[in-house]
């Protein structure tokens, strides 16, 4: 069905409001999942509507939640979102590091008892386009192993960073450290697809193409071993700085039923206009040249934008049944 970002931000904030997710919140979350469907990440979508709106009546999510900020430095804070959809707590924390950054140079705020927060590199592009670099972590429910192990013990744990550039789209890189984002089993899931080899691990740690098997087992660590150690550094910094769950303390996002998950990100914001000088806008632009002279090379979330574009301009094809089924939750409130 096709969809237009008014459309699927009404659809998706009617959706969360029927759960009993407030309107404010509602809002704010609808907005950040339409532009996933705009940027082509389907699996961070609407999709999504429906478990938060399954976490919020089995009371995995307050949705009356209030931001709060616990403690507050120079250069520091930490924000509580106070087992609320993390969304507008990202965007609370957005702002806050920015304003810190513009102020003393470097602004770090945790977040804590937080909930899934959808693609984090919308969160650091916000940022690189007010001008600062940005770093975003996060630990999510345990879906990967340690090394050497075989039981799940930390997320997929996703990261982003934006670097401005003067007079265009800011570079943006933004990952999971599973192979791939654990979203896309549940879009193949809904679809009806298979996944391929290599992507899960059933819960006996066996290879799958079934979606499903998938989200009851593991994921597989990007790059092995070095994911699953990228992993672990996310994980203790995420958990050390904002007092949040680890992620085995978790119950997975997949589930409907289970404990509030409580855990956390990290936003790391730096103004580049330390020395005054304009040396990092200069050094930008020096490498970016030095990028333009050989044909074939895509610069991180350039991809993103044009697809974004011409989302607003013809609308997003949204998947028949993740209509179907918000549409559905709305009528039975």
């Amino acid at each position: 069905m096709i969809l237009s970002y008014e459309e699927m931000v009404k659809l998706a904030s009617s959706g969360l409001q029927a759960a009993g997710i407030n309107q404010q919140a509602a809002y704010e979350t609808a907005q950040f999942l339409a532009l996933a469907e705009l940027d082509g990440l389907a699996s961070h979508g609407l999709a999504r509507v429906n478990q938060y709106a399954e976490h919020a009546k089995n009371n995995r999510v307050d949705g009356k939640a209030k931001i709060k900020v616990q403690a507050f430095k120079q250069s520091a804070a930490l924000v509580d979102a106070s087992d609320g959809l993390a969304f507008p707590a990202l965007r609370f924390a957005t702002d806050l590091s920015v304003n810190l950054a513009s102020a003393t140079g470097i602004g770090l705020v945790a977040v804590t008892n937080s909930h899934h927060f959808g693609v984090a590199g919308h969160f650091t592009e916000a940022a690189a386009r007010a001008g600062y670099i940005s770093l975003l972590f996060g630990n999510t429910p345990a879906a990967m192993p340690m090394v050497g192990g075989t039981k799940a013990i930390f997320g997929t744990n996703p990261l982003a960073a934006a670097f401005p550039v003067k007079g265009s789209n800011p570079v943006v890189i933004d990952m999971s450290l599973s192979a791939v984002a654990r979203g896309k089993l549940l879009v193949a899931a809904k679809k009806g697809e298979v996944i391929p080899e290599g992507w899960a691990l059933t819960a006996l740690g066996e290879p799958t193409t079934d979606p499903n098997e998938g989200l009851k087992g593991l994921m597989v660590p990007l790059g092995g071993d070095k994911g699953a150690l990228l992993a672990l550094i996310i994980e203790l910094l995420v958990v050390g700085l904002s007092g949040s769950r680890f992620s085995y303390e978790a119950d997975s996002f997949f589930n409907s039923k289970g404990n509030r998950p409580r855990i956390g990100q990290l936003l790391i914001t730096i103004d580049p206009n330390l020395s005054g000088r304009g040396i990092f806008a200069k050094r930008m632009q020096d490498f970016l040249g030095v990028l333009g002279k050989e044909e074939g090379i895509r610069l991180p979330g350039q991809r993103r934008f044009k697809q974004r574009a011409l989302g607003f301009g013809n609308g997003v094809n949204v998947v028949d049944q993740v209509v179907e089924e918000i549409q559905a939750g709305i009528r039975q409130s």
